[in-house]
């Protein structure tokens, strides 16, 4: 994961996070990682009206970075989620970390690689 965030961010990618969990959370889990600086701002749902995959809280993100959802592109493991952004406007990356076929009955995914760094190189080309 290190790797294919330098990279967004090297080409000038700005980098935000949306969890259902606590900010607090994700802000533990990258400053481990030693990536907190590489990301702008670090949303959670608790600050707007719903969980994801609710498309108001994709909103929320956009709102947040003062773009519009159809500007932005979430990266996400997990099929419910890339749904859900897609179903808010979103252009979305899916992460295969397992073997397990994408789901067909979801939204399928703009991108997809098997890790964060070939999925930044499809990002950024």
């Amino acid at each position: 994961m290190p790797e294919g965030v330098r990279i967004l961010r090297r080409h000038g990618l700005r980098l935000v996070t949306l969890t259902n969990g606590s900010a607090d959370v994700a802000d533990g889990l990258l400053t481990r990682a030693g990536l907190r600086g590489e990301f702008e701002r670090l949303l959670s749902v608790e600050d707007a009206a719903a969980w994801k995959p609710v498309p108001v809280a994709y909103a929320h993100a956009a709102r947040a970075c003062s773009v519009s959802t159809e500007q932005m592109l979430l990266v996400a493991v997990h099929p419910w989620d890339i749904h859900g952004a897609h179903q808010a406007g979103m252009r979305t990356g899916w992460i295969a970390r397992q073997p397990t076929p994408y789901p067909g009955y979801f939204a399928a995914p703009d991108l997809q690689a098997q890790d964060l760094a070939a999925l930044a190189e499809q990002i950024i080309s």
